[in-house]
């Protein structure tokens, strides 16, 4: 099969580096500027904001399966002309990736299926949400309605930050459609299910960092870290989850006629009721995908055109029991305003050790040097027996790779061994 991998960021160097294990593979093609991804497939220079040009590109070199790993394609619409033409496409339909894209629209879908979720407003108007947040008080939780690449959410602990959060949302966007949630108490999870419309197939658990610094501190980001499998995320607290929330979702779906079709990302937190929904995503997240491809035994090709061509039924999802780890390497700086262009070494060092996997999220080559090139830029993975050997193999290979403006949180994955 010949495939073409849409994205360029760590996310996507992990599915790539699955891709290529499957022997039914013929030719990847991945987009030019990572260097991760050029040494795994052939770069091509697409625009994939063109859904005309993908198609043109498709019939050219015969690609029998696109793969969009970010978010932004797929709540835009791409995958929708993609199936028109007759190309089988891993992503949900531009209706369905509203679950992503509408923090409103999910809540409409749990709502109209029952899935437990936090109770919440609706507002477009910064008066009305403001009189909202002084009425319920704090802690509360506000978020913008559409994408903020994961920073536009604010658990704010007192009123001042909740008000605070609002008038940037607006001062952003006038009209900004702002949700704001009760705030839910307990352990956040992530779980995974491939869909194909019908079939729901879970494909493994994990646990992500979102703030900055240590101690759960600073400013919400894309994603400091992750670990694979969520400890809290038992086999029978999976089921809940499955049973009461996802496959309730899923059903909704096909019900309204806009069947899901892709991998599905169930934000959880996991309260002293039970599971609670938090949010969707319409694709695997980042970094949490990079520890479910380190586990994952199964032949990815063959799921992912599974779940493309609606024919999951019969298959399943093998994750080996090691764990596994990534810890982002980011630049001083990150989220905020950043410097680009400093040099990265070590690097070749650190992926010789054993375990370890290293996936490029931001960064570019300029003659034999390594450069940063992003916010987020390396995602320093590895895998072990059990958690603490994995955690203390990305840390030494953390701590072989010399990047005096690069940054990372010291403590991914410590509810985790604690949890043991």
């Amino acid at each position: 099969m010949n495939v073409l991998l849409i994205g360029n960021g760590g996310r996507e160097h992990a599915l790539a580096h699955a891709i290529t294990r499957s022997p039914r593979l013929g030719t990847l093609f991945v987009p030019r500027g990572n260097p991760g991804l050029a040494a795994l497939g052939r770069e091509v220079a697409l625009n994939i904001g063109t859904a005309e040009d993908v198609i043109g590109f498709c019939r050219d070199h015969a690609v029998d399966l696109v793969v969009v790993g970010p978010e932004a394609p797929l709540v835009a619409g791409l995958a929708d002309p993609l199936a028109a033409a007759g190309i089988a496409v891993f992503g949900p339909s531009k209706a369905a990736a509203a679950l992503e894209g509408s923090k409103d629209f999910t809540k409409t879908i749990a709502q109209a299926a029952g899935v437990p979720t936090a109770a919440h407003a609706t507002f477009t108007d910064a008066a009305a949400a403001l009189a909202h947040v002084r009425d319920k008080g704090a802690p509360i939780v506000v978020k913008y309605d559409g994408l903020m690449a994961g920073k536009g959410v604010t658990v704010a602990s007192t009123l001042a930050e909740a008000e605070a959060a609002i008038r940037a949302l607006h001062a952003n966007e006038a009209d900004a459609r702002i949700v704001i949630e009760e705030m839910l108490v307990g352990e956040e999870a992530s779980l995974f299910c491939l869909v194909d419309g019908e079939t729901v197939l879970p494909f493994g658990s994990a646990q992500d960092h979102k703030r900055a610094f240590d101690g759960d501190r600073g400013p919400n980001t894309g994603g400091m870290g992750a670990y694979s499998p969520a400890p809290v995320m038992t086999p029978a607290m999976e089921r809940r989850a499955l049973d009461e929330i996802v496959i309730p979702t899923m059903r909704e779906m096909v019900r309204r006629g806009t069947p899901y079709r892709g991998v599905i990302f169930a934000g959880l937190m996991i309260t002293a009721e039970g599971p609670k929904l938090i949010e969707y995503n319409c694709r695997f997240g980042d970094p949490e995908c990079q520890v479910l491809m380190l586990r994952l035994e199964s032949d990815l090709l063959d799921l992912l055109e599974a779940t493309a061509r609606g024919s999951l039924a019969g298959h399943r999802v093998t994750l080996r029991p090691d764990a596994a780890v990534t810890i982002v390497l980011a630049s001083q700086g990150y989220p905020g305003e950043y410097a680009k262009g400093s040099e990265i070494r070590g690097v070749e060092t650190a992926s010789a050790m054993p375990g370890v996997t290293i996936f490029h999220a931001g960064t570019r080559r300029e003659g034999g040097r390594l450069l940063a090139a992003g916010g987020r830029v390396l995602n320093v993975s590895a895998v072990g027996a059990d958690l603490a050997e994995a955690v203390s193999r990305a840390y030494a290979a953390v701590d072989a790779i010399d990047w005096p403006e690069g940054f990372c949180r010291r403590d991914i994955a410590a509810r985790g061994l604690i949890a043991r």
